[in-house]
């Protein structure tokens, strides 16, 4: 059970930081909404979901959409979407 809440409070550890990443970044952006991709590529959050070796290898933003949800079940980022671009900012 020690290594679960290790785990879960890793999982905290990390969301938190992208949680401050948001909120500092939303001046930058019109009506604080910063873009995922923004989040993403300034965080290198993209990262390879398959083995070594296997046929397909592309890096994706599976780690951060799990991040982001975990914020949203927090109550600590809004989402939209408009078109096909996702867009995050925290809660006030």
């Amino acid at each position: 059970m020690e290594y679960k809440l290790r785990v879960q409070s890793l999982i905290d550890e990390m969301a938190n930081v992208v949680c401050d990443f948001i909120q500092a970044s939303e001046s930058g952006f019109n009506d604080g909404w910063v873009p995922a991709t923004y989040i993403k590529d300034q965080l290198e959050l993209n990262k390879s979901a398959y083995p070594q070796g296997n046929k397909i290898d592309n890096k994706t933003g599976w780690f951060f959409a799990t991040i982001a949800r975990h914020l949203q079940d927090e109550n600590k980022v809004l989402f939209k979407k408009i078109g096909g671009r996702s867009y995050y900012k925290t809660c006030d």
